[in-house]
């Protein structure tokens, strides 16, 4: 039962770097959040390289594949989000937990007892539940909040277009809330997901046969690189002031402990990537408790409702496993 606590730690985690995520944006470019992001977490795994060594080729193609599963899916999922409204995004994102349990039905051939088909039916009900109410707010509100608070933040939103984070490049074009949603940026996030997924299940193929330092170090190092090389060849410029950004090392420390705990988690020969995906989801109450103690987003007892139901679907999914 290790492995499910880990998997838990790492799924709370995650919950937590979407709202270091959030706050990082505010001052810095998507792709200085990911590049300073990235190193910094390799820097901090930099000390287990020793431990790394002694991969087969087969071993260094899989993990290449891996970061750049995860580089693109990154990529990806900014750019969907930054055109897409979160609600639609949402319900997008939910399909990371169907792709992961169809990997492990399929590709590793797990089978789905009836309490863990049940617990996914919880676990996706809940999500569904809770964008489906974002969707069906009133015109001019978002995640409960009212009509004049939204207007309020659409001014001050504003006033602060001309800042340097928000000067014209790639990562900052306009949001095409309120107009017709372009096709691609959809695929985009579906994209992600599945890429997501690819990630997830070369973990479980991997850490059969390799060492959490090894995953982790060769990761972060081909990830990193992956970045270096995206920010050279489209000379993307990077900031000095992004060092400062306390949110990206706090994304950092908590990338850094999540992985190290979801690979070794992945190590244990009992750990299922059907019950993973879904323990995964614990996420969701980080986030929620963050809308309302970090952003101050009003409407949560719903948010709490629908996790209470996401939280059942879990402690289902992994009795008697």
């Amino acid at each position: 039962m290790i492995w499910i606590l880990l998997t838990l730690v790492y799924g709370l985690l995650k919950g937590g770097r979407e709202i270091s995520k959030k706050k990082a944006m505010d001052r810095n470019t998507v792709m200085e959040v990911l590049l300073i992001y990235t190193l910094i977490a390799f820097l901090i795994v930099v000390p287990r390289a020793p431990k790394a060594m002694g991969l087969e080729p087969t071993q260094y193609g899989l993990i290449i594949i891996k970061s750049f599963s995860i580089f693109l899916a990154w990529i990806m999922g900014f750019y969907a989000l930054k055109h897409l409204p979160v609600s639609l995004y949402g319900v997008l994102d939910l399909s990371r937990v169907l792709l992961g349990t169809l990997m492990g039905v399929v590709l590793l051939h797990e089978v789905l007892k009836w309490n863990q088909i049940a617990g996914l039916t919880l676990v996706a009900f809940g999500l569904l539940a809770l964008k489906f109410k974002i969707t069906g707010s009133r015109p001019g509100e978002s995640k409960g909040e009212s009509i004049d608070d939204n207007k309020k933040e659409e001014t001050e939103n504003s006033e602060n277009t001309a800042t340097a984070a928000d000067a014209p490049s790639p990562d900052t074009e306009k949001s095409n809330a309120g107009t017709k949603i372009p096709a691609k940026y959809v695929l985009l996030a579906f994209g992600s997901c599945v890429l997501n997924s690819v990630s997830g299940f070369l973990d479980k193929v991997l850490m059969k046969d390799i060492n959490s330092s090894q995953m982790q170090f060769w990761y972060m190092f081909f990830l990193l690189l992956f970045y270096i090389l995206y920010v050279i060849f489209t000379r993307t410029k990077i900031r000095k002031d992004v060092w400062k950004n306390g949110w990206i090392w706090a994304m950092a420390i908590m990338f850094v402990i999540g992985d190290a705990a979801l690979f070794i988690a992945n190590a244990n020969p009992d750990s299922r990537i059907t019950v993973m995906t879904v323990v995964k989801q614990s996420a969701c109450f980080v986030t929620i408790l963050g809308g309302k103690f970090v952003f101050h987003e009003k409407g949560i007892a719903y948010r709490l409702f629908c996790a209470l139901i996401i939280f059942c679907g879990i402690i289902l999914s992994v009795l008697a496993v």
